[in-house]
């Protein structure tokens, strides 16, 4: 049975077009030229944060984001970034009583928003930051199960990288579902892992709901 779903935040929740595109403002690059070196660090299997190197060899991502928050363009987000499709899950799936949580490699800032966001539709909101222990480490997911009162076997962790997201998760025991948004699923959609590691596909949260009364009713 899953009793409980733990969804990640960037490219699962929110949309993180705009703030990758205020990182470019801020390195002074064109948009769409980060973009493209973005996608393509991406492809290569290499760690997003070497597309700022590209840029500015040297650049170091936390003391950078100090910089932005000190000259009054600290990284944040909001109900427009949120995807479309996000609070009518959530309302479904409190709906079909489930218990609901979201964990993210996140920093203290961004957990503070998130709150703001969701603490009224959710029962659990963790950041890396708060935890010390980010994902693909197996202590973030151990963190996350620790949260979570119910088995790791219950949970479906949901995310949008099968590198950081459902591999790791499936490690930790849990039931996974990968949803194809952002650059990271697009790029992996159709590599072996994709398509064999997760117990969901889906294109849109909506589906969730549906897809746990079947996974749930056939008593896998």
């Amino acid at each position: 049975m899953i009793r409980a779903v733990v969804f990640d935040v960037g490219e699962c929740l929110v949309d993180e077009t705009r703030e990758y595109g205020t990182w470019a403002d801020w390195l002074g690059v064109p948009r769409q030229t980060f973009h493209a070196m973005f996608g393509a660090v991406i492809a290569q299997g290499r760690d997003y944060r070497e597309t700022f190197q590209e840029f500015r060899p040297g650049f170091d991502l936390y003391e950078e984001r100090e910089k932005r928050a000190a000259a009054g363009q600290a990284e944040t987000f909001g109900e427009d970034d949120l995807y479309e499709d996000v609070r009518p899950a959530l309302t479904e799936l409190r709906a079909d009583g489930l218990w609901l949580g979201i964990a993210g490699n996140q920093t203290v800032r961004a957990g503070r928003v998130l709150r703001s966001l969701f603490s009224d539709d959710v029962d659990l909101i963790g950041t890396s930051d708060d935890w010390g222990a980010s994902k693909p480490d197996p202590e973030f997911f151990k963190r996350v199960a620790d949260a979570v009162p119910f088995r790791s076997d219950e949970i479906l962790y949901v995310g949008d990288r099968c590198d950081n997201d459902i591999r790791p998760a499936i490690e930790a025991g849990m039931h996974t579902a990968l949803v194809r948004r952002g650059p990271w699923a697009t790029i992996q959609w159709s590599s072996p892992e994709a398509r064999e590691l997760p117990t969901f596909r889906v294109g849109s949260l909506l589906e969730l709901s549906g897809l746990i009364i079947d996974f749930n009713g056939s008593g896998r």
